[in-house]
């Protein structure tokens, strides 16, 4: 299941993005900051890249020239609102395998993801594909759980939201942010769902390992 980072910094866009994409069977991550994409990117577990150019912080242009310098090879492809032929150009001879303007179709966005995808087989190094915090082991090829080495199953729901906390150890991810990634706004912000899942895990993985932060979210202990 290809995995797709969006880095965009108008929600209405990154939801709309998600969920088409998600409708489709690709896995989705949102990034609203273009400061966090370098360390996001590093993960080495996304297959392509749709960027937006007018991000705070850190321009468009910025992250992908900062990207290329590393010798990232990740396909990339702009979504932006400039149309002028200079950004486009820019944008391509920077590094950027496509260019689409806003407004867009997302069948067309979705038809240039499809065929990024094709034309990129990056064979990844395994160590890429485990998240480890403390005993707690992430395997994203496989979806398999293990913590003190005992293997645990758990639902993609569950999993998406184990993977979360193991991007961001030690920070605090508010619930907004659990239920934007895991299931994309598909229920009421005010909803109890996450605080749910995050007991079905505790009584999974240990009543420890989840702190709950008050008023603000929860935290992965490390």
């Amino acid at each position: 299941m290809p995995n797709i980072l969006i880095v965009e910094d108008e929600s209405r866009i990154a939801s709309f993005i998600q969920k088409g994409l998600r409708s489709q069977g690709f896995t989705t991550t949102v990034v609203t900051d273009g400061q966090n994409v370098l360390d996001v990117v590093a993960s080495g577990t996304f297959d392509l890249l749709i960027l937006d150019l007018g991000l705070p912080s850190k321009d468009g242009f910025q992250v992908l020239q900062e990207l290329r310098g590393q010798g990232e090879d990740l396909p990339v492809i702009i979504l932006s609102a400039r149309s002028d032929i200079n950004d486009k150009v820019a944008g391509l001879e920077g590094g950027a395998d496509d260019y689409v303007t806003k407004p867009f179709r997302f069948e067309e966005l979705l038809a240039r993801v499809r065929l990024r995808l094709r034309g990129h087989r990056t064979v990844r190094d395994a160590t890429h594909l485990t998240l480890r915090s403390g005993n707690l082991v992430l395997d994203l090829r496989t979806r398999q759980v293990k913590i003190s080495d005992r293997l645990i199953e758990l639902p993609a729901r569950e999993f998406a939201m184990v993977e979360m906390f193991c991007r961001h150890p030690g920070q605090v991810i508010s619930r907004e942010q659990l239920l934007d990634h895991v299931w994309g706004y598909d229920y009421n912000p005010g909803s109890n769902i996450v605080d749910v899942y995050v007991g079905y895990l505790r009584k999974k993985l240990g009543s420890k390992l989840i702190e709950t932060v008050r008023g603000m979210g929860y935290r992965l202990r490390i």
